[in-house]
């Protein structure tokens, strides 16, 4: 879907004290950029609209969240929601930070000095066609620059059937195990869900939600 340009995006975002508009200046030390830098980080790799980042990061003050998207467009729209989110809560936006980042080029942001404790990756772009197959954000060229920065697990969501067979040969390839896997997340009661947008309108079409768990193996 092509994201029509809003001039208004990037003036919003420079005045939003938790944009982080140059990721790269940040390499090797994100943990820096929140008061308390020992809690674990959680980082979500294209947040979109934040419809699952506007949930998760209020609902746990004692986590601290990173969320990346490539659009200005779309993150000025996560921004305004958590701003929505945690005023509602009554609580200040201390342990989140949004960030501009093309995530097919992460590692110019993120290297082995930096500690990711989770990942999640919801819901995106399945890029169905050969060609483009690499520029998946499960694939395995992506996966291993994930595994430079992680130290748990990957959160991986989505609507779409290959993407997600797929992904099972991409995490193997890079050294992951998996951990936990369905074809049916709503079926499942004990895993902590924040169904979004998107995710609402899979269900509504009649497509399951397939959810899985990994982690790198440990060498």
């Amino acid at each position: 879907m092509r994201i029509r340009h809003k001039p208004w995006a990037k003036p919003e975002l420079e005045a939003c004290p938790f944009y982080i508009h140059q990721p790269q200046e940040q390499k090797g030390k994100w943990t820096e950029l929140f008061p308390h830098p020992e809690r674990p980080l959680y980082v979500e790799l294209g947040c979109g609209k934040g419809g699952f980042i506007s949930q998760a990061a209020p609902a746990h003050p004692e986590i601290n969240f990173v969320a990346m998207d490539i659009k200005n467009e779309m993150l000025v729209l996560a921004k305004r929601k958590l701003e929505a989110a945690y005023s509602e809560k009554e609580l200040a936006p201390d342990n989140v930070r949004i960030a501009i980042q093309n995530i097919e080029r992460l590692d110019t942001a993120w290297d082995e000095n930096d500690r990711a404790d989770r990942i999640y990756i919801n819901f995106c772009n399945p890029w169905p066609k050969k060609k483009h197959k690499k520029r998946r954000l499960t694939h395995t060229r992506q996966l291993l620059n994930y595994k430079k920065f992680l130290r748990g697990e990957i959160w991986f969501k989505t609507d779409d059937d290959e993407l997600f067979d797929e992904s099972f040969e991409y995490f193997a390839e890079a050294g992951f195990r998996i951990k936990f896997s369905t074809r049916d997340l709503h079926s499942v009661s004990d895993i902590e869900n924040f169904v979004t947008e998107h995710e609402q309108m899979f269900t509504e079409e009649g497509k399951n939600i397939k959810f899985l768990i990994a982690e790198p193996i440990k060498e």
